[in-house]
């Protein structure tokens, strides 16, 4: 398990040295709820979604009570702009904040590009997490996409 975890700290600090930089702090904004049918909602209610999710899909779940968006870029990224009503734990700092993560919850990681929220989806489902999946293209697809950022 150490061997495991240092591993990952050397990956994550060789992808922050290259994709990004700045601190590691987390900041938990709330999360709006809301509930809505979606494409892909099972009977129960529950979500049924893929590995991976577009930034249409993410708009129509995103405010559910039981969804987390968590955004893992770094804190300057976020500051500049970032998806309404999402939570910021830093690629580098979600081995030492998985208790921020819900398990009984769907989790969508998202990042600029989804190249980052891609290496954390991986991580934490290493990890035993279930439902988490990975917005793919990142706010760059949101953005695309015509969906309001905060600043």
């Amino acid at each position: 398990m150490l061997l495991k975890r240092i591993l990952l700290l050397f990956l994550l600090t060789a992808v922050l040295i290259v994709g990004c930089g700045g601190g590691t702090t987390v900041s938990n904004v709330p999360i709006m709820p809301a509930v809505i049918a979606v494409p892909g909602q099972a009977a129960s209610g529950a979500l049924n979604l893929g590995p991976a999710i577009t930034a249409e899909m993410l708009a129509q779940i995103k405010d559910r009570e039981d969804v987390v968006v968590i955004d893992v870029r770094e804190q300057w990224e976020y500051d500049e702009k970032h998806i309404p009503g999402v939570m910021l734990i830093p690629l580098g700092s979600i081995p030492d904040n998985m208790s921020l993560i819900p398990a009984d919850k769907t989790v969508i990681l998202t990042c600029r590009s989804g190249n980052r929220s891609g290496q954390a989806t991986d991580f934490l489902r290493a990890q035993g997490f279930t439902n988490v999946h990975n917005m793919e293209g990142g706010i760059l697809a949101w953005e695309r996409a015509g969906f309001p950022v905060e600043k």
